[in-house]
């Protein structure tokens, strides 16, 4: 896991990015990799930890896996 940072969160939609070294271009994550109760979301700006798979998902070529806000 690394310490990363988002870059935008759509909260309607449940999505985001996650930018990090590992991750360059970006990770795309979903409301449901995030490890944590009650409504899952996360705020521009907010650091974060990060596991994540190589992916092609809607145009990122990483997706995450775990999100540890």
């Amino acid at each position: 896991m690394v310490t990363a940072v988002v870059r935008v969160w759509h909260a309607a939609d449940g999505w985001g990015v996650i930018d990090c070294e590992e991750t360059p271009g970006g990770c795309w994550a979903h409301f449901s990799h995030i490890d944590m109760d009650g409504y899952r979301a996360l705020t521009a700006g907010q650091q974060v930890g990060l596991e994540w798979e190589d992916a092609d998902q809607d145009g990122f070529k990483f997706r995450a896996t775990q999100v540890l806000p």
